[in-house]
């Protein structure tokens, strides 16, 4: 009898466990959809739109240790204020710079990226994923060439 019991006892907690079921809420129930994690969310229509002159940077064959500098410029081509919330690279030795300032419409700025080859050897992409308030809200930009072996 206590082996049937521990047994029911065990299935239902495991079978809580497995909880399938899908919630709602008042937003979705309005009418309105809500934003699932990890989406990436489109601005409004007036939004800032970040256009860059070049989105990738080829800089060719380097020696191992050599840092490269690059100034990624864009313009905001949107009818808002451009606001960089973040920058982040695929690795630490890729570092972006952001502008602190908000980017009026019509004016354009820089995001400076160091890449450090030390300890890299061979073709490099490394990529900057720059977050702002624009429409769309994420753009990645490249940093791709080789480092030659040392001899």
């Amino acid at each position: 009898m206590k082996r049937i019991l521990l047994v029911a006892i065990a299935a239902m907690t495991f079978a809580s466990c497995q909880n399938n079921t899908t919630t709602t809420d008042a937003s979705t129930e309005a009418g309105t959809t809500s934003i699932a994690e990890g989406t990436n969310p489109v601005a409004a229509a007036d939004a800032a739109v970040m256009s860059f002159d070049n989105e990738n940077y080829n800089f060719g064959k380097i020696a191992p240790g050599e840092k490269v500098h690059y100034s990624f410029n864009f313009k905001n081509t949107g009818k808002s204020p451009l606001i960089i919330s973040n920058a982040t690279a695929t690795c630490g030795c890729t570092v972006p710079e952001i502008p602190k300032e908000p980017i009026l419409p019509g004016a354009s700025g820089t995001i400076k990226v160091v890449f450090d080859s030390q300890g890299k050897f061979g073709m490099q992409d490394k990529v900057v994923t720059v977050t702002s308030n624009a429409n769309p809200t994420t753009a990645e930009l490249h940093l791709t060439g080789e480092i030659k072996e040392s001899k």
